[in-house]
């Protein structure tokens, strides 16, 4: 029950974040006050990575010394020594935070609707377990062609939507 409520939670805040961006850099239904200005997509996303990483790092201690479903206790100590894999991790978070940069721009440039739907995730994560994690590796080349073909479609339909944003005032 408690992996189901925090999914949940979190699903609920990943589903309002994008329309709280979206409200607080461009404030299109004037909630503002009369000279307050709305922020910038660089000021926004400063204050998105800064709240992210405190989140993270507050969930990471509270965890390391409280872990859920009866698991062992383990210290800041530990966590600092134990080095297998972090170097890949602080490479996701980067690359994570100049994936969501480049979203956050392109929302202000063609739309958030537009920038949320063509977040690669799907193609991303494809790519990495066919290329780095060999998770098909045993696969047919049925298989083959029709994770090729996805690929395909999914970037030709975001070159389609990039294509028919236009131009924004």
């Amino acid at each position: 029950m408690i992996g189901l409520f925090i999914t949940l939670f979190a699903g609920i805040c990943l589903s309002l974040f994008s329309p709280a961006f979206n409200l607080a850099t461009n404030d299109q239904w004037s909630t503002l006050p009369k000279g307050v200005p709305k922020l910038v997509v660089y000021t926004a996303f400063f204050y998105f990575s800064v709240a992210g990483f405190l989140i993270a790092l507050i969930l990471n201690l509270i965890f390391l010394y409280r872990p859920m479903v009866g698991l062992a206790k383990s210290s800041l100590k530990k966590y600092v020594h134990d080095s297998k894999g972090r170097g890949w991790a602080v490479f996701a978070g980067f690359l994570c935070g100049f994936g969501n940069g480049l979203q956050f721009m392109g929302g202000q440039a063609a739309g958030y609707a537009a920038a949320d739907s063509v977040q690669a995730l799907p193609l991303v994560s494809t790519f990495w377990g066919i290329v780095l994690f060999g998770e098909y590796r045993k696969s047919s080349k049925r298989t083959y062609a029709l994770l090729v073909s996805m690929l395909i479609m999914f970037v030709a339909a975001v070159a389609i939507l990039m294509a028919s944003s236009g131009h924004r005032k």
